[in-house]
Order: structure tokens, then C-alpha cells, then sequence
């Protein structure tokens, strides 16, 4: 097909969504992804939707102990080429031109899951600049995924998020104050699934599944084009529920064990959200209500 993405009709029929597969798309060459540009987009940034560190980590690179970078947003960004450095630009749909190419892309996704638009939610993109060599830890995250390479290359090693020796049901509960860092062990790797990726290439990565990445001699730059489906939602919604009670000394059991706990979690967390989200629009409101409510890790991002 044509656009954006050429996503392979044979493994979108076979796979989507609940297995990765490899794509390509027509990139490379496109002026949002320009360094001068991507500079211009992080100025505009509020900085808790930046986040820096050194990219010469491990797979098994301890949460909340990063090295740090000593550069500004912008000069890590202008130095990617030699410092030695990893960032990712969260949330770009907030800037219009960005919002738009997500849309663009995920309809392309659409049409192709022939599954109709109720599939795609909460669209949001993570765009990674990342200096050669660069590691990014074994980790999860809460949503679906196409992670698309720019510039440069990166090898993605992705494993099975049913293998509960990788990643327990507690280790998979959300909020704000567990960074998402997993324990990793050198014998994981003969389990994984590794995507060579260069300009043009993509892959998808289902929700949750844990995953590594590497960047080769190049620097690197890629975006994270992701949404959550009404599943994925509510999953996360009870996941965030039960980090929460855990904290609390209150462990739960994981989501389809009790349709009827899962139920009240879910309308417990819609009704929190209904007071907090208002007072989350500017960067010092999510900046306190984060601490107050989780701690001073959950803020971990505005080191650097």
C-alpha cells in the first residue's frame, strides 16, 4: 500500500496485534525528523516530556541510576553525533505538525487492521535521539506500538510477554513511581527476537512485551508512532489500580482473576481521573501532583 507505512498486508492479517512483525515505511528524508527541527520541537517542549541520560548503559541498567549528560536539551541534541548521550522527546502530539503525521500514520494502520477507527486511542508519539552505540534497558511499556527508524541504525531484541519468567503480573503493574527498567540476565537473550533496523524500517511491538535496543555506529534517530486500544485501556486502568493498593499493602491479583474487582477498579480509577486531569494541563501542577502522590521518583526525568 501506499503513505507512510508499507505495512504487509500477510503479517498484519496473521499478526496484528498480538505479535511483532517488521515493516517499512518512506521516511527517512522527512523535514520533521531533521535534527534542527527535532531542537526547535524540544525548546517548545515543557520538560517533564523530556527525558536525557548517557547511552553507554547495559541491558540490565539499574532503574532510577542512570549517568547523567552534562548538556542542555539543545546541546545534547545538537551534540548527538559525539556525546554519548540517549533522549526521548515524549508526547510530540502536542505540537500540531506532529499530531498530524501520527493521525495520518495510524490511519494507514486502520485501514490496514481493517478493523475501523474505534481500534485506535489516545495517539501519542516518543521520538529517540540517541548518540552510536547507545543501549536502551530491558523494559515494557504500556501501549501499542510501531517504532519506525529514521536515521541510522538500531537492532530492537523483543520477548515474549507470556514467558512470566521474564516479566512477573506485579513487575507489570503501572505508576508513576516504578520506572520502567526490568531485570534483566545475560541468559534472557537466547529468548529474544532481534529486528535490524535502518532507514526505512520499522517494526511493531504489541503491548507490553519486554525489549531492549541497541544503536549501531550511526547516531540514531526514531519515532514511537503508539496508541491504546479500549483493551489496552482498560488493562492499564487496573494495572495503575493495582500498583496503587500494593503501595498500600493491599497486593492484588492481575487483571481477569475477578471480573467483578476488575470492574470497580476501572470506575475507581475514571472517577479519580475526573478531579485530577483538569489540574494537570500545566508542567508544575503533573510536577506536584506526581510527588505528592508518588513520591520524588516519579519526577526522576528532571535529573540530568
Amino acid at each position: 500500500m501506499t503513505g507512510l507505512l508499507n505495512l504487509p498486508d500477510e503479517k498484519m492479517a496473521r499478526a496484528f496485534p498480538e505479535r511483532p512483525f517488521s515493516i517499512g515505511h518512506d521516511l527517512a528524508d522527512h523535514p520533521l525528523f531533521t535534527l534542527p527541527r527535532l531542537i526547535e520541537l524540544a525548546n517548545a517542549m515543557d520538560r517533564d516530556r523530556i527525558e536525557y541520560n548517557s547511552g553507554d548503559l547495559q541491558p540490565n541498567q539499574a532503574a532510577f541510576d542512570a549517568p547523567k549528560v552534562d548538556l542542555s536539551v539543545e546541546e545534547t541534541i545538537r551534540q548527538i553525533e559525539h556525546c554519548h548521550a540517549w533522549m526521548v522527546i515524549k508526547n510530540v502530539e502536542h505540537d500540531p505538525e506532529y499530531r498530524a503525521f501520527l493521525e495520518a500514520a495510524l490511519a494507514e494502520v486502520s485501514g490496514a487492521a481493517g478493523r475501523g477507527d474505534d481500534l485506535i486511542r489516545d495517539i501519542q508519539g516518543f521520538i529517540f535521539v540517541s548518540s552510536a552505540n547507545s543501549t536502551t534497558p530491558f523494559h515494557i511499556d504500556a501501549e501499542e506500538n510501531f517504532l519506525l527508524q529514521i536515521r541510522g541504525d538500531k537492532f530492537l531484541h523483543v520477548f515474549d510477554n507470556e514467558d512470566r519468567t521474564l516479566i512477573s503480573e506485579q513487575d507489570m503493574e503501572i505508576s508513576p513511581s516504578k520506572h520502567r527498567n526490568q531485570e534483566y540476565r545475560p541468559e534472557f537473550e537466547n529468548r529474544a527476537e532481534v529486528f535490524e533496523m535502518s532507514e526505512g524500517d520499522g517494526a511493531f511491538l504489541p503491548y507490553m512485551w519486554p525489549h531492549w535496543v541497541r544503536t549501531g555506529g550511526r547516531y540514531s534517530i526514531s519515532i514511537a508512532v503508539t496508541w491504546k486500544s479500549p483493551r489496552v485501556q482498560r488493562l492499564n486502568k487496573i494495572r495503575f489500580m493495582n500498583a496503587t493498593l500494593r503501595n498500600l499493602g493491599l497486593p492484588q491479583a492481575g487483571p481477569g482473576q475477578s471480573p467483578v474487582m476488575d470492574g470497580v477498579k476501572v470506575a475507581a480509577y475514571d472517577t479519580a481521573h475526573l478531579v485530577i486531569n483538569p489540574l494537570r494541563k500545566a508542567e508544575w501542577s503533573r510536577r506536584l501532583i506526581r510527588q505528592l502522590l508518588f513520591g520524588r521518583k516519579a519526577n526522576y526525568y528532571y535529573e540530568a
